[in-house]
């Protein structure tokens, strides 16, 4: 071979290989999905038997019927510890459901209607709802919005939006909490299951640093490699950060609980959280941008 010949053969494969590690085009809009987050703010807090839950419910449902190729809704009543009865409905997105290999996305959609937050100013006043709640929502609309425009192939994905998360004490009343997915996992749809599953929660804070969860470490770390890893190929390894931090109670471990390998992608580092001061002030479409990249990047990987 000549050094010609040789010097060229180098420049090509130098190429290629550069070519792998390039991130993929970027598919999320993240200004798109902080505009679905800003509309969500607008209803008002989002609390199971309230006008802005409803109209929020009716919202969500016409936006997903116009991207989705199917949408199932589960209507159901929650009678709670203290006796009141609340009205919930989980919305599933599908996309390409007749696919037999499958991936699940989810976010609670409903916010919380009691501000008890450390250092909350008023613990009577309802929660907004900006980052926990309207961000995870955003964030799966914004997912909708790319696989419409682009479906994707050899692999069907289900966006579940559920309900109920957030309404009672994740200590006193934990049956109260975490509704939604405890009502999904007892009513799963006919057909394989997920290969794995991603819990959305807390994924707009202006300052986003998103560590690994501690129960989505110990009940799928496969599943956390996987998305970090993604993470990092598409140029977001600062922000996803190969380190555990928090132990959380959180809608993925109802998943785990029905054999479904959940994970949680939460920065729950966020001095709003469960205060009147989760407002629009505090989250960013960067941020959104960030989450969905990385959410896209998991569904093309599979294609």
């Amino acid at each position: 071979m000549t050094t010609r010949l040789r010097l060229l053969t180098l420049i090509g494969l130098l190429s290629l290989a550069a070519c792998r590690d390039e991130p993929p085009p970027r598919e999320f809009d993240g200004q798109s999905a902080f505009r679905y987050l800003e509309a969500q703010v607008a209803f008002g807090p989002r609390v199971p038997g309230t006008e802005p839950h409803r109209r929020m419910a009716e919202w969500l449902d016409s936006l997903l019927r116009e991207r989705a190729d199917t949408v199932v809704v589960q209507r159901w009543h929650h009678v709670t510890t203290r006796g009141d009865t609340l009205p919930l409905v989980n919305f599933i997105a599908r996309f390409n459901p007749a696919a037999e290999k499958r991936i699940l996305f989810l976010a609670h959609w409903d916010s919380r209607p009691r501000a008890d937050g450390p250092g909350s100013r008023d613990s009577t006043a309802a929660v907004p709802g900006a980052n926990d709640g309207a961000s995870g929502a955003a964030l799966l609309l914004g997912v909708a919005d790319v696989l419409k425009r682009a479906p994707p192939r050899g692999v069907g994905v289900d966006l579940l939006f559920v309900d109920g998360e957030d309404y009672g004490d994740f200590t006193a009343t934990p049956t109260d909490v975490l509704i939604g997915a405890r009502h999904y996992a007892a009513n799963q749809l006919p057909g394989p299951a997920p290969l794995y599953a991603v819990l959305f929660d807390l994924v707009a804070d202006r300052d986003l640093q998103i560590y690994q969860e501690g129960n989505s470490l110990v009940g799928a770390p496969e599943v956390v490699n996987l998305v970090w890893e993604t993470a990092r190929r598409v140029g977001h390894g600062g922000t996803f950060i190969d380190s555990p931090r928090h132990t959380l109670i959180d809608d993925h471990l109802e998943l785990q609980k029905a054999g479904i390998r959940a994970i949680d992608v939460v920065d729950f580092d966020y001095p709003a959280w469960h205060t009147p001061e989760d407002t629009l002030d505090k989250v960013s479409a960067a941020s959104l941008q960030i989450v969905g990249d990385v959410a896209i990047a998991l569904v093309r990987r599979e294609e």
